[in-house]
């Protein structure tokens, strides 16, 4: 089998990485213009006075400082969202005005596509091209989704015993907190806040202290499309202060979380401690992706590479599983091999990249400290396993064969660009290892028999099930977890429900004709 071209690799992460002077060749990288905590309609500073770095993945360096909110100003910024959801005009516009402010919203995200593109890019080490042409395009679609569900919220007539008449209302379930992870800046902020924004709450969001920048632009532009001052609001910090006192807030009525299983438990019990209030959280994944003997080699290794290695293997879906049935092995293990040797790490601006750093430095030296548990625990490194260049967060592209299920690569979510191989022999052999795991988020089968499609999908125990594709994911297909993948839906009208609450109404009926 053949090795990865490190030197390649080495080459170009030589070339890209660590500066903006290089990626200028490629973008004009604006400076930044938003720095400050977003509450009640305006950016201000924290009431500590402090501040924290933002990070460049590229060279480790600080890009620029941004204030750190702690508990006085989560308070501040829900006595905003209190009032504006209490008294404010939001919750009482019609559906029809608040789908309108949320396609202006989802028009200014395209006007200032570039900037927020580059700001994910240099914050958060994921490729300018995929955030211009997918992320950044994806949020406006996800505004205009929401939008367009603002005025269909419906309730039903009750069929109830003699002499009663009722029906129910859907009512928005007010002050939403959401707390959003550092893999996907754009995509959680609006996965979280167009359908809350379309339901009439209104929202206190932390953004990851590691990708803060994006989520106080989006705040700006929420402002520029009309939204009402106190309905967005955006709070920079950490999880163990801004993060805490959002989950044990006795005002935010309902925290929607997307996260570490460690951190949820966590909200879970704040939330419980406090005033009950329900949460939605959606956690990490050990992804499993089954290959039959039947199915195409180039179209089978193509989904099983791009499902790991597309944006670093920074996410919580990632096929980090595969496993291939014993008549192709070889061949796929080959293809792979291939795939590996022609992916370029490098500057995320540059678009013959393929995969740029890692977000941070803790996930970085993580990715790398599993990398090591899979050589010592007997596991075969087939490419990659180093770390690129002195300078910056570059991981190569890793894969081990021969993993076995107790193996620590195997049971622990990596989030990183490391695929564990292995092999089998029946489908319901597959189906079982597959199964052996305390999460539930995704899977996928690449098959051409249907009934083995539809066998294995009902049988995974995974919120969603990619047969003959992966990582297509779209705002109208609700998805979330199963077992320790977390509860609660994202995306669809599944995941618009999750801010409404149902109220009935029941009157008498005196003297009525009929029942």
């Amino acid at each position: 089998m053949r090795k990865i071209n490190t030197e390649r690799n080495l080459k170009m992460a030589d070339h890209c990485n660590g500066s903006s002077q290089s990626s200028e060749s490629f973008v004009n990288i604006p400076p930044i213009k938003f720095t400050k905590l977003f509450i009640d309609g305006n950016f201000v500073d924290s009431v500590s006075g402090k501040t924290f770095e933002a990070i460049d993945p590229r060279s480790g360096e600080a890009i620029t400082r941004v204030s750190e909110g702690d508990k006085e100003d989560v308070d501040l910024a829900v006595k905003a969202a209190r009032l504006a959801f209490d008294n404010g005009p939001w919750p009482r516009l019609s559906g029809s005005e608040r789908g309108r402010i949320l396609m202006k919203f989802a028009d200014l995200i395209e006007q200032n596509i570039e900037e927020l593109a580059t700001l994910e890019a240099i914050n958060g080490g994921k490729l300018f091209s995929l955030c211009k042409f997918m992320e950044v395009p994806g949020a406006a679609m996800t505004l205009r989704y929401y939008a367009g569900a603002a005025d269909k919220i419906y309730g039903t007539v009750l069929k109830l015993s003699k002499g009663l008449q009722g029906y129910t209302l859907r009512e928005p379930i007010g002050v939403v907190g959401a707390i959003l992870p550092w893999n996907f800046p754009t995509t959680m902020f609006f996965i979280k806040a167009a359908p809350a924004l379309a339901a009439g709450c209104t929202m206190v969001v932390k953004p990851a202290e590691q990708t803060p920048l994006s989520a106080l632009y989006y705040a700006h532009l929420a402002k520029l499309a009309g939204i009402p001052d106190g309905v967005v609001n955006v709070v920079n910090g950490f999880g163990e202060t801004a993060g805490a006192a959002i989950s044990s807030h006795m005002d935010i009525d309902k925290v929607s979380f997307t996260g570490s299983t460690e951190v949820g438990r966590k909200i879970m019990m704040a939330a419980a401690a406090s005033n009950l209030k329900p949460v939605s959280l959606e956690f990490g994944g050990k992804s499993p992706l089954l290959i039959f003997d039947d199915a195409d080699v180039d179209e089978a290794a193509k989904f099983a590479f791009d499902g790991i290695f597309t944006s670093k293997g920074e996410i919580c879906v990632a096929s980090s599983h595969i496993y291939v049935q014993e008549g192709i092995y070889d061949k796929i293990v080959n293809k792979l091999i291939e795939k590996a040797n022609a992916w370029v790490v490098g500057d995320p601006f540059d678009p013959q990249v393929n995969q740029g750093p890692q977000t941070d430095k803790n996930q970085f030296e993580k990715i790398l400290s599993y990398i090591e548990h899979g050589k010592r625990e007997g596991a075969t490194l087939l490419t990659g396993g180093n770390r690129i260049g002195q300078k910056g967060y570059y991981i190569q592209p890793t894969i081990f064969a021969d993993v076995k299920e107790d193996m620590i690569i195997a049971k622990e979510e990596i989030f990183g660009p490391v695929m564990s191989l292995m092999k089998f022999k029946t489908m319901e052999e597959a189906i079982k290892r597959a199964n052996d795991t305390t999460y539930g988020l995704a899977a996928g089968v690449i098959t051409k028999d249907l009934n083995v499609a539809n066998t294995v999908s009902r049988s995974i125990r995974a919120r969603v099930v990619w047969m003959n594709c992966y990582l297509l994911l779209n705002v109208g297909c609700p998805y979330g977890g199963y077992k320790m993948s977390g509860f609660g839906r994202e995306n669809g009208m599944d995941s618009f429900n999750e801010y409404l609450q149902t109220k009935s109404v029941v009157t008498p009926i005196h003297d009525s004709p009929w029942h």
